[in-house]
C-alpha cells in the first residue's frame, strides 16, 4: 500500500541532508530526516491548499488542537487541556527561546551527553552554562545517571533538558526512571523540558512511550513537554512543533518572552500536521515495520565488521555506532571519504562515535552499509599488511 523501498532522487531539491554532497559520490545517512514520500494524506492537503491560492496569516487553528488532543489520549493516555498547547516554528527553536525565557544569565541548564546537538547549544546561545552528565551502560541500555545528575546540581541550575525517546542512543525510559527525574528536578525548582519528538517510533514491540508529564504526580509543576509531527510524517521542512505547559504561570511567562520574537507557524505546516495527526496513522505503522527490519539489518551488519559496534536501538531511525577501535583520528570524515556521510559523535558529546540514519530505502541502507562494510575492510587488511 506504500512503497517505502521507492528510491527517490532528493538531489537539487534544496534539501540539507542532501545538498551537503552536491556534486560529491557520497550517500547522506547522517540528519535526522527520513528518505520517504509523506503519508498521501498530507500530500492531498496541501496540493489543495496550493489549488486555492492565498496564504494569509494563520489564526489560531481549534481543529487542530482538538485532533492534538484526541491523538495524545489515543496514542498515549495523556489527557490535555487544548489551552496548554503552544504552538512553535520548530523544536529548536522552542528549547532555545525557553533556555533564555526560564533562565537568567550565568545560569546552569543540564543535559546528558551524548545527545542531539542543539541541546548542548542552546544553554550557550542563551548566555548559560551548559551541565553535561553522561548516560551510562546498564545491560547494554544507555540509561540515566541519577547519581551524576544530583551531584551536579548547583544553586544556578535552572532548567533540565531531557530527549525521551533518546536521541541519539535510541532509549524508551520507564515511566519509573522517568519519575524519578521529575521527582529530583521537583525537589531542587528545575524546570524539565522533555523533548519527545521521537515518541512514535517505538521499535520494540513489548516497549511504549510514557510522556514524562505522566510519571510522577508532580510532573505537571514542573514539566514542559515539546512534539511535532515532523520526525513521525517526515514534514521537518514545514516548520510546525508544539509545546504542552499545562502550568499556567509557566506558560504565560513563555508567551509573554516570545511575544514578537517567535513567527507564527505557516499555514503548510499546520495543514500538514492536522492531516497526518487525523489520517496517517495506517502509513506510520506500515513505516514502523518498515524500520524495524531496517533496524535489525543495521545492527547484524555493524556488528559484523571489525572496529565497529553498537547497541540495540529500541526507538527512532538512528544507529549510535562505536567505531574508537577503528583507530582512524575521525571516523566520522573517514566515511565521508569513503562515499557515506554520517554524523560525527564529537557534536554529540561523544568522540569516536557516528551516528548512521536508517529510515531509508533498504536499498539505500544495503548500499551505504557495503561502503562502510568495504571502507572497514580497506583499514583492517591495511594493518594485518602493515604488521
Amino acid at each position: 500500500m506504500f512503497d517505502f523501498d521507492k528510491v527517490i532522487d532528493r538531489r537539487g531539491t534544496g534539501g540539507e541532508k542532501w545538498d551537503k554532497y552536491q556534486g560529491q559520490d557520497v550517500i547522506p545517512m547522517w540528519v535526522a530526516d527520513m528518505d520517504f514520500q509523506v503519508p498521501p494524506a498530507v500530500t492531498k492537503a496541501l496540493q489543495e491548499r496550493v489549488h486555492h491560492g492565498i496564504y494569509g496569516y494563520p489564526g489560531r487553528d481549534y481543529a487542530l488542537e482538538a485532533v492534538v488532543v484526541k491523538r495524545l489520549k489515543r496514542c498515549f493516555g495523556w489527557e490535555i487541556n487544548p489551552d496548554w498547547i503552544v504552538w512553535l516554528p520548530g523544536l529548536v527553536s522552542g528549547i532555545n527561546a525557553m533556555c533564555h525565557a526560564f533562565s537568567d544569565p550565568g545560569d546552569d541548564i543540564m543535559t546528558t551527553i551524548p545527545v542531539y546537538p542543539p541541546f548542548l547549544a542552546a544553554p550557550g546561545n542563551a548566555g548559560k552554562n551548559c551541565i553535561k552528565v553522561p548516560m551510562v551502560l546498564e545491560n547494554d541500555r544507555y540509561v540515566l545517571d541519577f547519581k551524576g545528575i544530583k551531584e551536579a546540581i548547583t544553586h544556578k541550575t535552572r532548567i533540565f533538558i531531557l530527549c525521551s525517546p533518546y536521541n541519539p542512543c535510541g532509549t524508551i525510559f520507564t515511566k519509573e526512571e522517568l519519575g524519578r527525574l521529575v521527582s529530583i528536578c521537583h525537589a531542587h525548582n528545575i524546570l524539565l523540558l522533555s523533548d519527545e519528538i521521537h515518541a512514535d517510533f517505538i521499535l520494540d514491540d513489548d516497549a511504549a512511550h510514557c510522556p514524562t508529564w505522566m510519571c510522577d504526580p508532580k510532573a505537571p509543576d514542573n514539566t514542559i513537554t515539546l512534539m511535532a509531527p515532523s520526525k513521525t510524517f517526515n514534514i521537518p521542512g514545514l516548520s510546525c512543533s508544539f509545546g504542552v505547559i499545562s502550568n499556567g504561570a509557566l506558560r504565560q511567562k513563555f508567551q509573554t518572552f516570545s511575544r514578537g520574537l517567535l513567527p507564527h507557524v505557516n499555514c503548510m505546516g499546520l495543514l500538514a500536521a492536522r492531516a497526518a495527526f487525523e489520517s496517517g496513522d495506517q502509513w506510520l505503522a506500515a513505516l514502523i515495520q518498515y524500520l524495524k527490519t531496517n533496524r535489525d539489518y543495521v545492527y547484524q551488519r555493524i556488528n559484523n565488521m571489525p572496529g565497529l559496534s553498537m547497541k540495540a536501538v529500541s526507538s527512532t531511525y538512528l544507529a549510535w555506532i562505536d567505531a574508537k577501535n577503528l583507530k582512524v583520528e575521525n571516523p566520522a570524515r573517514y566515511f565521508e571519504s569513503m562515499g557515506v556521510g554520517l554524523n560525527d559523535g564529537a557534536t554529540f558529546g561523544a568522540k569516536g562515535y557516528v551516528r548512521l540514519n536508517f529510515g531509508c530505502p533498504m536499498a539505500t541502507l544495503k548500499q551505504g552499509l557495503d561502503r562502510m562494510e568495504k571502507a572497514v575492510d580497506m583499514l583492517f587488511h591495511s594493518s594485518v599488511k602493515d604488521s
